[in-house]
């Protein structure tokens, strides 16, 4: 029987586990037999720190809000456990960002945790209550856009006239547009 070495499959195969290899130090990125074995080694390193690359974010959050909390004159254990008898979910992630961006506010959910290790636990807001405050919000927001109005555009006024459906809008002139949305 004549021998068969495999031809262009063989070839593409080692070509790929090269082309993985590159920048490999040594005979890894040239020679098909170390290359191989060094693609394997790589993908089982990669599974591994891909499971302890969560572990060392968490690390690192928790080291910042240690710090932070260290400003503010608390640990972080007795800290979070006053978030959790506070009822504050957030996660460390937000914390961390948070401590850094934000340390006025993050004061205040020192101050929270504090009172809540007192025995001051705040009063929960309903549903009802946060729906108020959003309308509180909006309100304030549209009372802002009138002020803009003076820098749009004729025509982002024209579609604002569209949208709340102010009839003949697209005839109107700019000051006319303007007195219509107010």
């Amino acid at each position: 029987m004549t021998r068969v070495k495999g031809g262009s499959v063989s070839k593409t195969r080692r070509r790929k586990v090269l082309k993985e290899a590159k920048g490999y130090f040594g005979s890894k990125h040239r020679l098909y037999k170390t290359a191989q074995e060094q693609v394997f080694h790589s993908g089982a390193y990669a599974y591994r720190d891909r499971k302890q690359n969560k572990r060392n974010f968490r690390k690192l959050w928790i080291t910042r809000i240690n710090a932070a909390c260290r400003e503010n004159e608390i640990s972080y254990s007795k800290f979070m456990n006053g978030l959790t008898k506070a009822g504050v979910e957030i996660n460390r992630k937000m914390l961390s960002e948070m401590a850094i961006d934000n340390p006025v506010a993050f004061a205040q959910l020192v101050k929270i945790s504090k009172e809540a290790l007192n025995g001051k636990v705040p009063t929960k807001t309903t549903k009802s209550e946060i729906k108020k405050e959003e309308k509180k919000v909006e309100e304030k927001a549209l009372k802002e856009e009138v002020k803009d109005y003076d820098k749009m555009t004729l025509a982002e006024l024209k579609a604002l006239a569209k949208e709340k459906g102010i009839k003949g809008y697209s005839t109107m002139k700019k000051d006319e547009l303007i007195s219509n949305l107010k």
